[in-house]
């Protein structure tokens, strides 16, 4: 970012920061006054409400990401006039342009200056999109899906040294119901819920989806895990990350995997059911080997006074069965596995639990929570294992962020089709997360303190927050010959993240 763009966006800033000062502002009532309006037509200048755009474009270009995907998902037999990098970032901008489905890109392929924003004399309307997806398998999209693994190598490679010291490899199963009655593939589960039941695997750390295997909505959680699970390694070893670890819930305890995965010198940190056997051992622990847990406590700056409990009020008021925790402890043992032949350590948390009816305490009852995990207890002690496991929920923040996005939804008629959009659609939530990683940290103490604050704001950010603050800015396109220029036609304070994220990702990237 030059000077004079820095003058220009502390001259902004200013004058918006007076304008809205309670000390400076302009005092009058009411302040919302409609006016008298008038609508023209512009007759050569162009403006597009998604602004933002500008970053992703020189995102694609700077980490090649056509290439990489006419490489993996080439299906089409002849180039009239899209090839299949042009149907996939169709779906994928849509959904950063502000769209929320596939009938959206109609919107968005008669919008002249978004047309000229990415370059295009035209793109693919909603139905030819529809049929794009039903051209892949499911070989072909785990094949997509290793492309764009083959340039995620590329921004992992921008990473700081420290990236690289652990991958944390997650899995969980989530529902995308569905009405529609003659969609091939759907099911209904215990829930009563009908749709698609997809698989995600994550890296924890940056939030990445790594894979996504669509599923009929009968199937359970851990359906298949395994084999994704053995990719997403692979992808981790070619990266270098020095240590890999698997997450899961008690379904992706996947005993007849974990001596192999031992074997690979990979640590997991699963979930394990509270089946008799186990629980009996947990019984029969004598109570010297319990020790009592305690959680960590979020720290804040100035603690506030809590509110009253409303919905607890109710259940008492009401005489409800309430069950409430009173105490938890954690000990360990050695299992082998049905399945297994070697010997892990079991990690156990011990909840005592108070149930009672109005005012009335019934009776005490104790459950069991289990993890099962091969990390050495020297290195990782149990509280740790524990957290880690608890960590894994964090996931969830993830997948549902991946619904906001629009990613995990069924437009079409079959599993595999739909299967399809998803792993296209998810690639909006990529684009967004290379977009924060591509930050680099360096510089001086401070800037690399900055830089670094950033990344992690990026990473973390929601993604209606993210087309919010830096995708829907009002900006004139400009063509020339050899680029594109974005005239952002309006200031908010995040049109300086914008100008740090295109700065940051036009730099070439490290081979």
């Amino acid at each position: 970012m030059n000077a004079k763009v820095r003058k220009q966006l502390a001259k902004r800033k200013r004058k918006l920061l007076k304008r809205i000062s309670i000390l400076h502002g302009i005092w009058q009532s009411p302040m919302i006054r409609p006016s008298n309006t008038k609508i023209e037509l512009a007759e050569k200048q162009q403006a597009v409400h998604c602004g933002g755009l500008a970053v992703l474009n020189q995102l694609i270009k700077t980490t090649g990401l056509r290439k990489y995907i006419n490489d993996a998902a080439s299906v089409l037999k002849l180039h009239l006039p899209y090839d299949e990098a042009d149907h996939v970032l169709n779906i994928a901008l849509n959904l950063l342009a502000g769209g929320r489905c596939l009938d959206h890109l109609e919107h968005r392929r008669n919008d002249e200056a978004y047309l000229d924003a990415l370059g295009a004399e035209r793109i693919p309307d909603p139905t030819t999109a529809g049929d794009f997806c039903r051209r892949f398998s499911g070989v072909q999209l785990i094949e997509f899906f290793q492309g764009i693994n083959r340039a995620r190598q590329n921004v992992w490679k921008q990473q700081e040294d420290g990236f690289f010291d652990q991958a944390t490899i997650e899995a969980d199963g989530t529902m995308v119901e569905t009405t529609g009655e003659k969609k091939q593939g759907i099911g209904i589960n215990y829930k009563g819920q009908w749709g698609y039941h997809p698989l995600v695997i994550t890296l924890a750390e940056t939030k990445e989806l790594l894979y996504l295997a669509n599923r009929s909505g009968n199937r359970p959680s851990q359906d298949g895990a395994w084999f994704y699970f053995d990719l997403a390694i692979d992808e981790c070893k070619k990266a270098g990350f020095r240590k890999i670890v698997l997450r899961g819930d008690t379904d992706f305890s996947s005993t007849e995997h974990l001596d192999r995965w031992d074997s690979d010198g990979v640590q997991f940190i699963f979930g394990y059911d509270a089946n008799k056997t186990v629980s009996g051992i947990a019984d029969e622990l004598p109570e010297s080997e319990w020790k009592p847990l305690k959680r960590r406590s979020v720290q804040r700056e100035a603690q506030r006074a809590k509110r009253p409990n409303s919905k607890e009020q109710v259940v008492v008021d009401n005489g409800y069965e309430n069950q409430r925790l009173r105490a938890e402890s954690y000990a360990e043992f050695a299992y082998r596995p049905h399945a297994c032949r070697k010997t892990y350590r079991m990690v156990v948390v011990r909840k005592e639990i108070d149930v009672s009816k109005g005012q009335q305490l019934l009776f005490n009852k104790e459950r069991y929570f289990f993890y099962i995990t091969n990390e050495a207890a020297d290195e990782v002690p149990s509280r740790d294992v524990i957290r880690g496991g608890n960590d894994r929920c964090d996931q969830e923040n993830t997948i549902s962020q991946l619904k906001a996005s629009g990613a995990l939804a069924a437009p079409l008629d079959t599993l595999e089709s739909n299967w399809a959009y998803m792993a296209f659609a998810s690639l909006a939530w990529t684009l967004k997360l290379w977009s924060g990683m591509l930050v680099r940290v360096n510089g001086n103490p401070g800037q690399r303190r900055v830089r670094r604050a950033t990344r992690i704001r990026i990473i973390r950010m929601e993604f209606a927050t993210f087309l919010n603050s830096l995708m829907l800015i009002p900006a004139q396109v400009i063509k020339s010959a050899r680029q594109r220029t974005f005239r952002l036609l309006t200031y908010r304070p995040s049109v300086d993240l914008l100008m740090t994220l295109h700065d940051h990702v036009g730099v070439p990237l490290r081979c």
